[in-house]
């Protein structure tokens, strides 16, 4: 049987709409299985419905198709044998105005072939019944997202307990009810936030339970450990083009497998006697908090952050600190989520990814602060801007820089924006003094929103709208600010020779 091309709703139980007293449905044929669910209700009349199912429909039919001498032979028995092929999940047969009793014939085949066949009575339509699958999918649909919402936050709740890691894990497992483990890299044998294993003993030296430094919930048996821990090492990193995260089945057992963003090789590994719709939303937002606690564990960032920002207060200089926060220079990136607003998950979830605890969540964007030798990549679900490398002593240039690329990168529409990717040859034939000191006089009549108006304009080839998108103003407004600029500089802005030099100006007089 194919594997059928669900959507992205929760399954309706066959039991359920069979309980529904406005419909009357009575099932006649099949099993009578308490787990068999639909994914939707579709009408067809055609004698061989099989290109037309995707699987786990509901077939309603009202016998239009069958012809009068169908009991006689195989009709039915290739009429339900295509249904079952195809996936459908149950077959509705509606009396009225064509038959008056679901033919015997039918009903014999759904027994041998074991579809589920329901009696739907001549005063329920089908559009009815297919209002009612759809009723339920919804009242499904809004407890699934109550009860996502809910494991959202205990989780964030257990983060912030004496030891989070395991605190976590026990809330992840209780909400799968399954089992939940956190993977150490290859030859782990310290376990998270200072504590001893589980597990101690000669079946811990196993290769797979090695690196299991924390667990909770229902403990599986050896063929389902052995079988995560071998789906934890396929998305554990080990170079370009490593999954994320994996799934697969052993012994009736759904596992899942996610890798860590702290980069440090840390896997979540879940297995769980069934799977449903909000598991790996749950298991996600899950793997996100241990990418955040296993980053501070293993690097011990989280007091170096503290001590950090302390020495920050008390006035010491940014390069004073940064190398608290690790050697090297530093990207600062700017990014914009593509559903407003933002969430503290969502914000975090975007620092693991790429690879920084250092998160900043304002109320439209969030600034992350990455080593640079971790090369953003663009994120689903967000626009990004990134600056130029930069030391401690320049962060602040950095911000502007990740600022101003995220404003183009929404311009165009373009999900990242790297800071300087195109450098004008012009700059290696002045001095920085000499090229700063004409930025200033030529610059020097422009207050401050005027220059960074007429930098994003010349930038952006002078779009009118584009300029407007990056700057949140309306195209009226920049025709007058570019107007009053062309007024104050006494110049043609139409003159191509005009822009190259006030473009020069404006890249230098930023530094």
């Amino acid at each position: 049987m194919p594997d059928p091309a669900v959507p992205p709703t929760p399954p309706v139980a066959l039991s359920a709409l069979l309980a529904r007293e406005d419909l009357g449905l009575r099932q006649i044929a099949g099993p009578r299985d308490t787990n068999t669910v639909i994914h939707w209700a579709h009408t067809s009349e055609m004698a061989d419905p099989y290109p037309y199912l995707l699987g786990g429909e509901l077939l309603l039919s009202a016998g239009v198709h069958i012809p009068e001498a169908a009991g006689s032979g195989t009709y039915f028995d290739d009429y339900v044998s295509r249904i079952v092929a195809a996936g459908g999940a149950a077959l509705g047969f509606g009396l009225a105005p064509v038959h008056d009793t679901v033919p015997r014939a039918l009903v014999e085949a759904c027994d041998t072939y074991e579809l589920p066949l329901l009696e739907v009575p001549p005063q329920t339509t089908f559009s009815g019944v297919a209002r009612a699958v759809w009723q339920l999918m919804a009242q499904a649909r809004h407890a699934e997202l109550r009860r996502v919402t809910e494991a959202q936050q205990s989780l964030a709740a257990a983060a912030s307990r004496p030891d989070p890691v395991r605190a976590v894990l026990r809330q992840l497992a209780q909400r799968i009810g399954g089992w939940a483990v956190l993977y150490g890299p290859e030859g782990a044998e310290s376990a998270s936030a200072g504590r001893a294993p589980d597990r101690q003993g000669p079946e811990a030296a196993s290769a797979g339970r090695a690196a299991e430094i924390a667990a909770a919930g229902r403990e599986p048996g050896d063929v389902v450990r052995g079988a995560l821990a071998g789906l934890a090492a396929v998305v554990r990193p080990s170079g370009p083009g490593t999954p994320t995260s994996a799934t697969d089945t052993a012994a009736g057992t759904h596992l899942a497998a996610y890798a860590l963003g702290a980069g440090q090789g840390f896997v979540l590994g879940v297995a769980a006697p069934h799977r449903d719709t909000g598991d790996h939303t749950i298991a996600s937002v899950a793997a996100v908090l241990l990418s955040l606690l296993t980053g501070e564990h293993q690097s011990g960032s989280g007091a170096a952050r503290s001590s950090a920002l302390l020495r920050l207060l008390l006035g010491a200089e940014p390069e004073a600190v940064a190398p608290l926060l690790g050697s090297g220079g530093w990207l600062v990136v700017h990014g914009s989520p593509d559903a407003q607003p933002c969430d503290p998950v969502a914000a975090a979830a975007l620092g693991a990814a790429l690879g920084s605890p250092l998160v900043d969540l304002a109320r439209d964007v969030v600034r992350v602060l990455v080593p640079a030798d971790r090369e953003p990549a663009p994120q689903p679900g967000w626009t990004l801007g990134v600056s130029a490398p930069a030391t401690a002593r320049d962060w602040p240039v950095a911000d502007t820089q990740a600022a101003r690329a995220l404003s183009r990168a929404r311009a165009t529409r373009t999900p990242l924006h790297r800071h300087g990717t195109h450098r004008p040859a012009l700059t290696d034939l002045l001095s920085p003094g000499e090229a700063e000191a004409h930025a200033r006089a030529l610059l020097a009549p422009l207050t401050p929103p005027l220059a960074e108006t007429l930098r994003t304009w010349l930038s952006l080839h002078g779009s009118w709208d584009r300029t407007a998108v990056a700057l949140a103003v309306h195209r009226n407004t920049v025709r007058q600010r570019i107007a009053r600029c062309a007024a104050l500089l006494g110049t043609d802005l139409d003159d191509p020779d005009v822009r190259m030099e006030l473009w020069f100006a404006l890249r230098h007089g930023e530094r």
